[in-house]
């Protein structure tokens, strides 16, 4: 190697520049480093910076200079290149994503070998461990050399046994219990019954800050305004396998609010802010009331056009008392107006797909309000993964803003074929084609058909949500369905129904749509000697083929916060269905159906079903027998066989009746150890319903009632449910079924 101090020559002109020694490396990529072109007058300084120049690429091991008359030749040594990563005994980690994670630190196939980065790697690598708390982990690297000047680096790991949390100590607790403080905590110790698919019996650094701050929380919310966490110590076991955890804390005195005043600008009556406190006088300090009734004035003066209003809430503790007084600070600011709406990552869906869900327009008032309701309906379009807004102020003003909406797409179209499986039609062959954003116009086209042991259905559908630009929707739909009731024990009929029919939907609300449809259907009603004598006089009456006129209209109210994970709101059908003259059929159809989703916790919502349903013919004629109602099994009263509860005939048949009571409480919350995923669910429930003729008076105490866990998981394959169940009031000659599932759709 050429230095300053060791080599010296005589300056000469370059005539050329000779590179030997590389092998994968282009010439070219040499001549680009080399600050020495021919021509140039070469002298020890040039040489030394040459030198420098090429040793900084991190190219090369070795780099000499000779001169042979007035030609320069470079000698290089190449350092290997990556060839490949391989890890062996790795099982907690996917290799591609811990290769990604590599990437981070420079560490890759392709890239040149560097010894210093391979000792990051296995930092790296171990680093990743510590968070699954593996830390007896074991990371030894091979590296073997290959021909063309690479290597393949091996990583060979033992991952050992995760340590788990042995015990968990919170030192200086007066108030509460350490076994009640412990069950706010995430972390575990080992043996608890979801610990194992959980695994908080792992310690994590984050789940202990995260434990920490809830632990805080709890205090400051029970009264405790001068709680303080002193420290933590965390310590492993030798074999480090066990590891125990110490809490120090210092909880103060409990205080309760004596008074609650208002300062600053109000802007708004100070009866309407009172009714936005959630802290009242006479009760226990709580931060989360408190923060909650300052985040709620601040709304409020945001939906008058004051985007950035402050409400601080100044507190005058009295410790002798025990006491303390809060004096909301109202500083509104200046009126905002909204200069420009901006919406990006629609690269397939057209702009006004989401700027005709805004309710915030440009060149008004900024309004909090309506912001977060064109948020919701964005999302609730269903054509996007992920909506953010954001609201910057634009440079140079002090009462403008711009709405920044950016989405994230999500595949809309789906063509599925394939099969399913449930307790009612065992196995279906399915194939759809649906497109909910067709083309990005927000249209939906789709195309279905399903084949069952009781149901098989061909249809096509298209929608169109935006017939007019006030929200009117039309749509239309052309059908067949085919029903062979003998394997539910639903008599003996078959019926097979050709029909169209066109809807539309009229908003009139922002939460309110009100339905309305006309169709036509051809049934054709097929019978044999096993049906039932009714079913057989009915068809002696009216003949086995009918061609129907059919009304619908409906309402529905939609409140909910989501309409694919709802944990608050409510939703609320009304239907009604009629056969009109002159088609063959004259008869009504009336459905209601309430649900209610209460955040019972963060993680825990309770939801209320209830459905009431009924039926009956006119024009001097009954209601069809195959427009009946029935309930039992998944959607309505679990635990009972599909469509077995309600009247029989003689022989023990299911008839099914014309009024129609459905009722569900049901927890649903996450499955343990997948709390954000927001595709599958675990519920305890309790169902009621039953069926009547209508002959029969409406009795609660008929009803059947079943209380079980369900599973539900919008699943790649398709939707599936599954519940287990036990029935409460069953009485003797009910058709009972525990275990109930449904995979893919059913229709």
């Amino acid at each position: 190697m050429l230095a300053e101090s060791a080599w010296a020559f005589d300056p000469f002109v370059v005539k050329d520049i000779r590179v030997q020694g590389i092998q994968r490396i282009e010439a070219g990529t040499v001549f680009s480093y080399l600050p020495i072109k021919v021509g140039d007058r070469m002298t020890d300084e040039k040489a030394s910076a040459a030198i420098r120049a090429l040793f900084g690429t991190g190219f090369f091991r070795d780099v000499r200079l000779e001169v042979q008359g007035n030609v320069l030749i470079v000698n290089l040594e190449e350092r290997p290149a990556i060839a490949s990563i391989d890890f062996a005994g790795m099982k907690e980690f996917e290799k591609d994503k811990v290769k990604q994670g590599l990437r981070d630190v420079g560490f890759q196939e392709g890239r040149i070998f560097d010894r210093a980065l391979l000792d990051q790697a296995e930092q790296e690598l171990k680093r990743q461990y510590l968070t699954r708390a593996l830390y007896g982990v074991e990371v030894t690297t091979t590296v073997t050399p290959l021909e063309r000047n690479r290597v393949a680096i091996n990583f060979n790991i033992v991952e050992g046994e995760a340590a788990k949390i042995k015990r968990i100590n919170i030192v200086g607790n007066r108030a509460f219990s350490e076994d009640d403080l412990l069950d706010v905590m995430q972390l575990r110790t080992s043996g608890g019954l979801f610990t194992a698919f959980s695994k908080n019996d792992q310690y994590s650094r984050q789940k202990l800050q995260g434990d920490l701050e809830t632990l805080r929380s709890y205090y400051l919310n029970n009264g405790y305004m001068e709680f303080s966490i002193d420290s933590t110590q965390v310590s492993i076991t030798p074999d480090r396998r066990d590891i125990y955890i110490t809490v120090n804390v210092t909880e103060g005195e409990k205080y309760q609010v004596t008074e609650v005043k208002f300062g600053g600008d109000l802007l708004v009556p100070e009866s309407e802010l009172r009714s936005l406190v959630t802290i009242r006088t006479g009760e226990t300090f709580s931060r989360e009331r408190l923060t909650d009734s300052s985040k709620a004035i601040t709304e409020r003066l945001g939906r008058e056009g004051y985007a950035f209003a402050n409400v601080n809430a100044n507190p005058e503790i009295d410790k002798e008392k025990r006491t303390v007084k809060f004096t909301f600070l109202i500083d509104p600011g200046r009126r905002v107006y909204v200069r420009r709406i901006n919406v990006t990552g629609n690269t397939r869906t057209r702009d006004e797909v989401v700027r005709r869900e805004m309710r915030q327009l440009e060149g008004s008032f900024f309004d909090s309000q309506k912001l977060q309701l064109s948020k919701q309906r964005i999302d609730k379009t269903g054509y996007f993964g992920e909506v953010e807004v954001e609201t910057p102020a634009v440079q140079g003003t002090t009462d403008q803003v711009d709405i920044n909406v950016r989405v994230k797409e999500k595949p809309t179209g789906a063509f599925l074929v394939g099969v399913g499986f449930s307790s009612v039609d065992r196995l279906i062959l399915q194939a759809s084609v649906q497109q909910a954003n067709f083309f990005g116009t927000g249209n939906t086209l789709g195309f279905q058909i399903a084949s069952g042991t009781v149901n098989k259905v061909a249809s096509f559908s298209f929608t169109d949500p935006y017939y007019t630009v006030d929200g009117v929707s039309r749509g239309f739909d052309v059908y067949r369905r085919d029903v062979n009731s003998s394997t539910l024990g639903v008599g003996n009929y078959r019926t097979s129904t050709v029909g169209t029919a066109v809807r539309f939907g009229v908003p009139f609300t922002e939460f309110d749509t009100l339905f309305f449809g006309l169709g036509v259907e051809y049934v054709k009603l097929t019978l044999d000697d096993g049906s039932p004598q009714r079913y057989l006089g009915f068809e002696n009456q009216f003949g086995s083929r009918y061609s129907t006129l059919i009304d619908t209209s409906g309402w529905v109210r939609d409140t909910r916060d989501s309409a694919i994970w709802p944990t608050r709101g409510h939703l609320q059908r009304a239907n009604l269905e009629l056969g009109l003259p002159p088609g063959d059929l004259e008869y009504w159809k009336a459905t209601y159906t309430h649900q209610y989703f209460y955040p019972a916790s963060r993680l825990i919502t309770l939801v209320l079903t209830g459905e009431a349903d009924t039926a009956d013919g006119f024009g001097s004629k009954p209601l069809p027998f195959f427009k009946n109602y029935y309930s039992g099994g998944i959607g309505s009263v679990r635990g009972y066989r599909t469509a077995s509860l309600g009247p029989r005939d003689a022989d023990g048949v299911f008839l099914g009746g014309n009024r129609k009571l459905n009722a569900t409480s049901e927890l649903l919350f996450p499955v343990p150890g997948n709390t954000l995923d927001r595709s599958m669910r675990l519920g305890v429930f309790v169902d009621a319903g039953q069926v009547y003729a209508a002959n029969e008076r409406v009795a609660l105490a008929q009803m059947r009632a079943a209380w079980g866990i369900s599973f539900a998981w919008n699943s790649p394959v398709g939707p599936l449910k599954f519940s287990i169940a036990r029935p409460l009031n069953d009485r003797p000659g009910d058709s009972l079924q525990a275990f109930q599932f449904t995979l893919g759709n059913v229709f």
